[in-house]
């Protein structure tokens, strides 16, 4: 049976959606073009070339760059987390972010190795969500307000986000919302996550089950997220909005970086039409989220990791796509001979 909506504060966030500015056209027949004319076949550099595009596209720009791209992790803590459905307890978010404020964790490697910004955002780490088995992990208003605080966030002149996240039982959360979603059963969308033994995987299942048998058939994808999301998922889904009307191209990390993504497509799935997704995790049912919402991931390397690693490993391409666009010579520019 369907709740009733209140209809404020989701009106505003609701009546963004339809306004989201569409591709510019203009931008990609431009790369198009040149690249018809760049020193090497047509197509010989396969998806690079359709990454220039998307980036033309989304930032609007007939010469496409990726000059500040800026991974964003949100953190935030959950109170599925005391149900054991974590091999790591709940105090370890708040010492991974200490981690990524030491320049210590793999995210950190990363950012380094390819010159990309880190922005950690702490999402009230002291004040954990209600045990989504229970109770709403949120009211309406502090939803909204999260979702506003992702907003917010992208500020600052970024050119490429990548959004990551942090937070001891986030794959639970992450897996009760593809289960309210998209139905089948609790275990179609569960998995080790942080790498729980059977009888873990047991309990997280439970808790999946349980928690989506709270809402009770609701099927409104801004009700599913207030009930049964977190704190990182509501932020990353308000950046992902609001990076829409700023004009910047967003690629998403993994299996619970996806759920932000997924919430979108369910309402519009025209509303991550500027986004990619980084990488598809070797937590199995994200390969069936992607079919779900029509991404092709950039990478496939087995990761499972979080923390934006595999999205910010396909960052680095889409900058070298970008800068392999601009930077190459034309046939008439190096005075080669091309195929006409």
């Amino acid at each position: 049976m369907q709740a009733n909506l209140s209809g404020l504060p989701f009106d505003d966030i609701r009546g963004l959606i339809p306004r989201m500015p569409g591709p510019d056209e203009g931008a990609v027949f431009a790369v198009r073009s040149r690249d018809r004319r760049l020193t090497k076949p047509a197509g010989s550099l396969g998806r690079l070339e359709t990454f220039v595009e998307w980036l033309a596209a989304w930032q609007g720009r007939e010469r496409p760059s990726v000059n500040r791209p800026v991974v964003c992790i949100y953190a935030a803590n959950h109170g599925i987390a005391a149900k054991g459905v974590s091999a790591f307890p709940a105090a370890v978010t708040e010492q991974m972010v200490a981690n990524f404020a030491a320049g210590g964790a793999a995210i950190n490697q990363i950012c380094l190795a390819f010159d990309l910004g880190l922005k950690v955002l702490d999402l009230a780490l002291e004040h954990p969500t209600p045990d989504i088995t229970e109770a709403d992990a949120f009211d309406e208003v502090g939803c909204a307000a999260t979702i506003a605080f992702g907003m917010e966030s992208i500020a600052g002149g970024m050119d490429l986000l990548v959004t990551g996240e942090m937070g001891i039982g986030n794959t639970t959360v992450a897996a009760a919302i593809y289960h309210a979603l998209y139905g089948g059963t609790a275990a179609d969308w569960v998995g080790r996550g942080t790498g729980v033994d059977d009888a873990g995987l047991e309990r997280k299942r439970a808790a999946v089950e349980a928690a989506v048998a709270r809402l009770d058939g609701q099927r409104d994808p801004m009700e599913i997220l207030r009930r049964i999301g977190g704190r990182e998922i509501a932020a990353m889904f308000g950046a992902i909005l609001a990076a829409r009307f700023e004009r910047i191209p967003v690629i998403v990390d993994g299996f619970v970086a996806t759920a932000a993504a997924a919430l979108l497509h369910a309402i519009d799935p025209q509303a991550i039409d500027h986004v990619l997704v980084g990488h598809v995790s070797a937590e199995g049912a994200h390969a069936r989220v992607l079919q779900k919402i029509g991404k092709k991931p950039v990478l496939d390397l087995g990761m499972r990791l979080g923390e934006g690693t595999g999205a910010a490993l396909a960052a680095a391409l889409v900058r070298a796509a970008a800068l392999t666009h601009t930077g190459m010579a034309t046939f008439d520019q190096a005075g080669v001979s091309d195929s006409g």
